[in-house]
């Protein structure tokens, strides 16, 4: 078995022999594949997310295809990581909804997780069709194989999910009155706020509730914009390194793509517990009252 630090180097040594004709960087378009005309077409990236989806899927009902008292490694494993983000992510959403949301985080964050360290593989984005020019030299403008995550419309893919999966959610669990208190309510307490400060503050969590508003409008670009901006930084930043620093930045690309990962799965869920965990506190107080 070779150990991570070794797997690392023979990672990043393989991958600086296939940058040797890919060193002015990654385009942030998708190259098309397979173009039907009239803006159909299927890209790298695309492809890539299928294939990639189709794998996972196969994956996961192989290791717990049948579930065992006495678990096999794969099913250890795999309900460890279950285990260790369900702790994780229970108390920010709430024990009402989260029987809802916990297969959406989980999938959100192992789809994510494995698609930004796909470009740490060689030949990633590095293999593909080009031309030589007069110089003898190669250009590479269509790589078979691209991360999803390093085309902005995949990013934008998964922050629409993430927002209308939120929407729902929201709707079902918590319910309009509650997200309109959460919006709009006065959330002083009147019985110790004097009586002519009680309308003020009405009308200014009023106007506070309109920028909320604009914050949640904006929360699917800021998503897709974080996400597909540090992994295709991390990309360009990797196809333009080569010698002995190669292995330091990847070491630092697996942990960025661990960290966004875990970045854009976590806001999913705050944004659902900001809303409803709120709820569960309310019927619950309303259960003493």
């Amino acid at each position: 078995m070779l150990s991570f630090k070794k797997t690392l180097g023979l990672l990043s040594a393989l991958n600086a022999a296939t940058l040797m004709h890919a060193s002015e960087g990654v385009a942030p378009a998708a190259a098309k594949l397979v173009d039907f005309g009239n803006g159909w077409a299927i890209t790298n990236s695309m492809a890539t997310g299928w294939v990639v989806s189709s794998l996972l899927i196969g994956l996961i009902l192989l290791a717990v295809r049948k579930p065992q008292l006495l678990p096999t490694k794969a099913q250890s494993v795999f309900e460890s990581i279950l285990e260790s983000l369900h702790n994780l992510f229970e108390p920010i959403v709430g024990k009402k909804a989260f029987p809802a949301v916990f297969p959406l985080l989980v999938t959100f964050f192992i789809f994510i997780l494995v698609h930004n360290w796909m470009g740490l593989l060689p030949g990633v984005g590095t293999i593909g069709w080009g031309h030589y020019d007069v110089e003898g030299e190669f250009h590479l403008t269509s790589p078979w194989i691209r991360p999803f995550n390093s085309d902005f419309n995949g990013t934008i893919a998964l922050a629409a999910i993430s927002f209308v999966a939120w929407l729902i959610i929201i709707f079902k669990y918590a319910g309009p009155k509650v997200i309109l208190w959460d919006l709009f309510g006065n959330k002083a307490d009147r019985a110790e706020t004097p009586g002519w400060l009680y309308p003020i503050l009405s009308l200014i969590f009023i106007a506070v509730g309109g920028i909320e508003i604009l914050s949640i409008c904006i929360r699917p670009i800021t998503l897709s914009v974080r996400l597909f901006g540090n992994v295709f930084g991390g990309e360009n930043l990797l196809h333009g390194m080569n010698g002995p620093f190669l292995f330091i930045f990847y070491f630092m690309e697996a942990l960025v793509g661990l960290i966004q990962a875990l970045v854009f799965t976590l806001l999913s869920s705050v944004y659902i517990g900001l809303i409803c965990n709120h709820g569960d506190d309310h019927d619950h107080a309303d259960t003493h009252h």
